[in-house]
């Protein structure tokens, strides 16, 4: 039986239709990764499978429960991490992990037990006693994480949940999250990382305009949807060589700011010919799941 299964969500703020049709399922001890620009309706599906907000047509079943009406019950079952840090500034860490495993109505037992393998798997133990603002930033994600953790919740919401973490925390996070993972946990999870959906997803389903536009294991999209090689050509005569050369030696190309997107099928023949040109700077590279997102919703800026 599935963990998560949403049909038909559509929900609209005024003449804004911010989901639109949106079917998703997520099976036991998987992770499903939700890709989408800014405003492509992420929040807004989250937060309906939450059952915080109510959707103007579509029905939600979380863990088996009716969502909203039954979304108390399901979010007991539930871990949130959400974008930004709601961290008690005034609390400890041990304290912030203490008052949010009360609000869970768990006893002195259970949470003497949680608590330091809560700690211990953040990487937190010699700063259990340490206040919230004297935290780095990835500490305080990975507190967060293990906040969410306190209820050994069937199921998490992870929304964005490395977005301004050095590379270092990113990948202490990632650890942790393919811990879970590995331990049976089912993950619902945002993000605008492509790495991090290639690393931690089985599936993603992308969306746009609030609609899912494509569906599926990453490396199929990638596959399935998108040439198998890119080549990134910039400097001087960049701009030159894509106006004479440019669409017969590419199957596909892009430009991004200075830079030209080279999609092809065979990129020995042509690294040799830039290699040849003077006033050129390129890069080889397999496809990604970025080259799919940006083929999928495009190059332009969203705010």
């Amino acid at each position: 039986m599935a963990v998560l299964s949403a049909r038909g969500l559509c929900k609209r703020y005024g003449a804004t239709e911010v989901v639109r049709g949106l079917d998703l399922e997520l099976a036991p001890g998987l992770c499903l990764g939700l890709l989408g620009p800014n405003g492509a309706g992420k929040t807004t599906t989250l937060r309906i499978l939450l059952g915080l907000v109510e959707p103007d047509a579509g029905s939600v079943e979380v863990l088996g429960l009716p969502v909203p009406r039954a979304a108390r019950e399901a979010r007991i079952r539930i871990g949130v991490v959400p974008q930004m840090d709601n961290l008690d500034p005034d609390f400890s860490v041990r304290e912030n992990l203490l008052t949010y495993g009360r609000y869970f109505g768990l006893g002195a037992a259970a949470l003497a037990t949680r608590i330091p393998a809560l700690l211990d798997f953040a990487g937190l133990t010699t700063k259990a006693d340490a206040r919230v603002p004297t935290l780095s930033g990835g500490m305080k994600r990975r507190l967060t994480l293990a906040r969410a953790l306190i209820n050994d919740p069937d199921l998490l919401f992870l929304d964005e949940p490395t977005t301004g973490l050095d590379p270092q925390a990113r990948h202490v996070i990632w650890q942790g999250l393919r811990r879970l993972l590995a331990q049976g946990k089912t993950i619902l999870l945002t993000t605008h990382f492509m790495e991090e959906a290639e690393r931690l997803c089985d599936r993603v389903a992308v969306l746009d305009h609030g609609k899912k536009i494509a569906e599926g294991a990453p490396r199929e999209l990638i596959a399935g949807l998108i040439e198998p090689t890119v080549v990134e050509i910039h400097g001087d005569a960049a701009e030159t060589w894509a106006g004479t050369h440019g669409r017969n030696a590419c199957e596909r190309l892009e430009q991004a700011g200075e830079t030209w997107f080279c999609y092809t099928r065979e990129g020995a023949a042509l690294v040799d010919s830039l290699a040849a040109t003077p006033g050129l700077r390129f890069l080889q590279r397999p496809s990604n799941l970025e080259d799919v997102f940006l083929k999928l919703t495009g190059r332009e800026l969203r705010d």
